[in-house]
């Protein structure tokens, strides 16, 4: 066991991306299936050794190849991104269920294997990204993924979808090359790409050569912004949610823009921030103006949707407006209010995307009128949904209350009540898109297209019903999100002393 444990970085990365050569090979959707679950609930135990061990240990270091860092790629895991890395595993895993009869409804039968492989293609992507502690090996992997989600948001039935695919690819390829731009320019200066070396190198560079250092960090904050869907850079967005098949969309609002966020956290604090002391520059404030925009034009587009995966798209829009606020903020209060909302929205809007999976898997479509009167044909789904949804909103006693919560601690810290009630006031516009909703579905009567509909499939609704357990859940108990949140927070703004 001891010799397995020393390889669980590698393992964490090589298992989805061997499965996704062999679920390519079997072309057929079962067998595949069956590959990609069993994959995907191996894979948060291994994410889980590697946080118990960041939580009660030193830092991580996996040196690829035998080579020593920083002149070999190293595999670094601290308690941040093993908070990641156990994120996206276990919402991979929560939602892989979910998929098998989804897939079937929604994706020709012929491109099943394709899925699978794409998925795993994607999570193993993901998983690098925030595994690694280069700053180049993180691009390989951000492309990994990114191709990966291109092919899986094309795959649903519907045309516009290809659209959708080519629009995020096209504004994906912008981001990516910003921020390889900003790597190579900080590698000029410095002569590494290991993550941790550039903390320390920068520190000199940047008091030799300042301007190619700043112009660095830009060049990577608007790469990553535009992966992250961060106001105004959200345009690929909402198209591509809502087009995508249902657990494509579910997947990718929980897990690919929370890695691009914490790849921002990352370069802002973990490399930049001890050399150009990030919280005192001008960037802060544009993320921190950015961040209430998004909070607001996200609610507000969200409340006239009537397509109800376009309004979760918008939704996460202003909801990323949390996340990149708790970083603009800069203080410990409110960088965990950041990483735990990161946490958070995951599971409350994968709880979202698959309800609405399931609505449309039973009848065949997630418009809103459409959907009047669901919630007495489908009670313990639209439940589900509605609790998820009030997590959205930030009601006491459920996970987003706590992540605002912080946001709120942060805010007065900074920017006095102004800022607090910028959080109260967007919060208010998502009492309306989803108190629209939710009396939609339980206080009007039946449309024609729910007549007949029945509770969704057990496989189907026990994702859901989990997802909605853990935003009650953690409401209440806080150790697991706001506990690790307050001391990645604690470590990163400690190392910019």
């Amino acid at each position: 066991m001891t010799a397995i444990s020393a390889q669980l970085p590698a393992l964490q990365v090589v298992l989805p991306l061997l499965g996704a050569v062999l679920a390519a090979l079997m072309r057929r959707g079962t067998p595949a299936f069956a590959l990609t679950l069993a994959i995907s609930w191996t894979l948060p135990f291994i994410s889980g050794a590697l946080l118990y061990q960041t939580l009660t240990g030193d830092p991580i270091s996996y040196r690829l190849g035998g080579w020593e860092p920083p002149f070999g790629i190293e595999y670094r895991v601290d308690v941040l991104n093993a908070f990641v890395l156990m994120l996206v595993s276990s919402v991979g895993a929560v939602i892989l269920p979910f998929a098998h009869r989804s897939v079937a409804s929604e994706i020709d039968e012929d491109k099943h294997a394709w899925f699978y492989c794409m998925y795993l293609l994607c999570l193993a992507g993901l998983l690098g990204i925030a595994i690694t502690g280069d700053a180049f090996n993180a691009f390989v992997f951000l492309e990994i993924s990114s191709l990966a989600t291109y092919v899986l948001i094309a795959l649903g039935r519907d045309r516009r979808a290809l659209l959708s695919a080519f629009q995020y690819l096209i504004v994906g390829t912008i981001g990516a090359t910003l921020y390889v731009l900003g790597v190579g320019l900080i590698y000029l200066v410095t002569g590494t790409l290991n993550m941790h070396d550039l903390s320390t190198r920068l520190v000199e560079a940047y008091a030799v050569y300042p301007q190619p250092v700043l112009a660095g960090l830009a060049f990577i904050v608007v790469g990553v912004g535009l992966k992250l869907a961060l106001f105004p850079m959200h345009v690929w967005l909402p198209n591509a949610y809502a087009y995508a098949p249902s657990v494509v969309s579910a997947f990718l609002a929980a897990t690919a823009t929370k890695v691009a966020v914490y790849l921002l956290i990352r370069f802002s604090f973990g490399v930049f921030g001890k050399a150009v002391a990030f919280p005192t520059l001008t960037v802060t404030d544009l993320i921190v103006g950015l961040s209430i925009a998004a909070m607001f034009v996200g609610a507000a587009a969200a409340v006239y949707q009537t397509d109800l995966k376009r309004m979760l798209a918008y939704s996460s829009v202003s909801q990323i407006g949390y996340i990149t606020l708790g970083v603009g903020l800069a203080n410990q209060a409110g960088l965990t209010g950041g990483i735990v909302h990161l946490a958070n929205h995951a599971i409350m809007k994968a709880a979202l995307f698959l309800a609405l999976g399931a609505a449309v898997y039973r009848i065949g479509t997630c418009k809103l009128n459409d959907l009047s009167g669901i919630g007495r044909r489908m009670p313990l789904t639209m439940t589900a949904f509605a609790i998820a949804g009030f997590g959205l909103i930030g009601t006491p006693g459920t996970a987003g209350f706590i992540s605002k919560w912080y946001l709120a601690l942060g805010s007065l810290e900074v920017g006095g009540w102004p800022l607090l009630l910028a959080i109260v006031a967007s919060s208010m516009i998502a009492v309306v898109y989803v108190g629209r909703v939710v009396e939609v579905m339980w206080f009007r009567e039946e449309s024609p297209h729910v007549k007949g509909a029945s509770e969704a499939p057990l496989a189907m609704l026990l994702p859901i019903l989990v997802l909605a357990a853990a935003t009650v859940y953690f409401g209440f108990d806080t150790r697991a999100t706001a506990g690790i949140a307050t001391r990645a927070a604690e470590m990163l703004i400690g190392g910019l002393r």
